[in-house]
């Protein structure tokens, strides 16, 4: 199990030290750790800042230049949209319009080659192009484009047979509904509209469920999955954010109990309800930082403390067990350095965000060696946004003000 995670021996705090005027850069082994998680946080925010960018850079090369410009994914989770959302993130913390009108650029390739795609969710199907483009156009003044992709958006059908989870399902796409409503304004997509996908949701939850344990219980190939990305924590997690009736709201509050009950008892969480790999997954796809995500929502919306203490119990199992042999989003030290960031936003409290800052620095001092020397995973798309090192990049713009960082198409 310890082959999935390099053990966290950083201390439990580091004072912040003024730099000395002659002092180089850290760079390597311990004491560059140490001397990186010292620097006072506007230092240290600089150097994520032009790592990121430079990340970011790396990433439109190897994703979008090198492939002369041939969409050949045009998925957020592994292909160039997930360039073109880093790059629309870059915008909005640079206001550089570069990266604005090169996100729409790439936007606009990704619409051609979404065409006719049977996926409708916001990171893994047409949805995603349709909402970032129209966002996008908002932002660059182009009202005419921006249009465009609202009533390509529109024309968006969602079959009967979809599921109900995150990356391929009705959540997915209520997700992309909730990205419009933010960025355009209220009621880009009615509430009539996503009403009723929600309550297909509630409808489906509750058949399975069957008067069962859990009020809400889902399927994904056959597999009740508790996790983020196909499970009940990314399906309660949308839910949260739409207007529901006061059963509905009852039945999520009972399934976030259920899965706290059911946690593995060192505090992780299975990756499905009959989990045939044991307490060994600590990612956002699968485990307690998808669902510590989940948690600190629920704490957020219904103001339960029960919420809370189970959102910081499963931070603690990421703090010791979440320093993944992997960079991204999806599985690896990226994404669960939000884990402490959401937590932070939620609380106030620096220790949290002291933790993000940790998990940040250690892959700002040694992720690019530890990859070179194939002691840690790239990603299978190692330039994308959800498996490498475009979530390494997202996760460094959203260390400069971490008040406003955001897990990438999982918090709005």
């Amino acid at each position: 199990m310890a082959d999935r995670f390099f053990p966290n021996v950083m201390p439990d705090y580091v004072a912040e030290t003024p730099p000395t005027q002659e002092e180089t850069p850290p760079q390597g082994g311990e004491d560059s750790l140490i001397k990186l998680l010292s620097m006072p946080f506007s230092a240290l925010s600089q150097r994520l800042k032009r790592t990121a960018l430079d990340l970011k850079e790396t990433a439109v090369i190897e994703t979008w230049g090198l492939t002369g410009q041939h969409v050949r994914d045009f998925t957020l989770y592994s292909g160039v949209l997930g360039t073109a959302y880093l790059l629309f993130r870059a915008y909005l913390v640079t206001a550089n319009k570069t990266d604005l009108g090169l996100c729409s650029e790439i936007v606009k390739a990704c619409d051609s080659a979404s065409l006719g795609s049977r996926d409708v969710t916001f990171i893994c199907g047409r949805a995603g192009v349709c909402a970032l483009g129209a966002v996008a156009a908002k932002h660059n003044g182009d009202e005419r484009l921006m249009n465009y992709y609202l009533t390509q958006f529109n024309e968006i059908k969602l079959p009967r047979s979809l599921p109900d989870e995150l990356l391929y399902g009705r959540v997915g796409f209520l997700w992309a509904c909730l990205f419009l409503n933010k960025h355009i304004g209220q009621g880009t997509v009615p509430p009539t509209y996503t009403g009723a996908v929600v309550s297909e949701i509630i409808k489906n939850g509750r058949r399975l469920a069957n008067k069962g344990r859990c009020p809400l219980m889902f399927e994904w190939y056959g597999e009740k999955y508790l996790g983020a990305a196909h499970g009940l924590a990314g399906i309660m997690h949308v839910l949260m954010h739409m207007e529901l009736k006061i059963d509905e709201i009852e039945d999520v509050k009972g399934t976030l109990r259920y899965m706290i009950k059911n946690r593995f008892p060192r505090g992780n969480y299975p990756a499905s309800e009959e989990d045939r790999n044991g307490d060994v997954l600590v990612h956002w796809c699968h485990g307690a930082p998808g669902v510590a995500l989940t948690l600190a929502k629920a704490a957020e919306v219904f103001g339960d403390d029960e919420f809370l203490e189970a959102a910081i119990d499963a931070a603690e199992v990421v703090w010791n067990r979440g320093l993944l042999k992997r960079v991204g989003v999806c599985h690896g030290i990226s994404g669960n350095a939000y884990v402490f960031l959401s937590l932070y936003r939620l609380t106030g409290k620096m220790e949290f965000l002291y933790r993000a800052k940790a998990f940040a620095c250690f892959l700002l001092d040694r992720a690019h060696k530890l990859i070179s020397d194939g002691e840690m995973h790239g990603g299978d798309s190692p330039y994308s946004l959800f498996e490498g090192s475009g979530g390494m990049a997202h996760l460094f713009l959203d260390m400069i003000e971490p008040s406003e960082a955001r897990f990438p198409a999982y918090e709005l």
